[in-house]
């Protein structure tokens, strides 16, 4: 395969991935995965959604005034291990893209990178797409004003404009490492409070 086909597949595969981003946050709210399998591109890139899916509903619960002090405490448990697996994910999405890339990157490609992974804008758009159903449930809410739906009709359309724009920057980024102009890095977050090692509210107390 040569250099600008292979480029051209990434990018066709991206763009799948964000638009199952899209499709499963409908179908999620009807029937809800435990768990998804495999290593391939869309299904981590799902994994990860996933975890965004969930997250997003935790906080929700998480903001509720008239519950147990106890709920709240394993919702914040529960966001500290949905928040690391999110993260571990980006990384997985990031390693598999570059294997992927450096199929395609020129062999004197700069030593310029970006400020942001691919796998980070993934998860970018995977937070947009939950984004955009929630925002259009509230424009189609019968219990709501005409003033409430109309200014949700207007985030709306900022929150696509947003994707697309976003979207649009992840594949220009492609055609960059294909050019030369970048290179892929991945930015391993090392993410100290869920650590024992690390956090030290964890290992003062372990060892008193």
């Amino acid at each position: 395969m040569d250099t600008q086909t292979n480029k051209m597949e990434l990018k066709k595969e991206l763009e799948q991935c964000w638009q199952a981003q899209l499709e499963t946050v409908a179908l999620w709210h009807k029937n809800l995965p435990e768990t998804l399998e495999g290593s391939g591109l869309r299904e981590l890139v799902l994994q990860q959604h996933l975890r965004n899916f969930t997250l997003w509903h935790v906080e929700d619960r998480a903001r509720r005034k008239d519950v147990d002090g106890a709920i709240i405490a394993r919702c914040k448990y529960e966001i500290d291990t949905l928040n690391q697996q999110r993260n571990d994910l980006i990384e997985q999405v990031d390693t598999w893209l570059i294997k992927r890339i450096r199929t395609f990157l020129p062999a004197n490609a700069l030593a310029t990178y970006n400020t942001e992974t691919i796998g980070s804008a993934l998860d970018r758009l995977s937070i947009l797409s939950l984004k955009i159903f929630h925002m259009q449930e509230q424009t189609e809410r019968t219990d709501a004003g005409a003033a409430h739906k109309a200014g949700c009709m207007d985030k709306l359309a900022i929150l696509r404009e947003q994707h697309r724009d976003l979207s649009h920057s992840v594949l220009e980024l492609v055609d960059e490492y294909a050019a030369g102009t970048k290179q892929p890095k991945v930015y391993f977050q090392f993410k100290m409070y869920n650590d024992p090692s690390l956090n030290p509210e964890l290992y003062t107390h372990e060892m008193s």
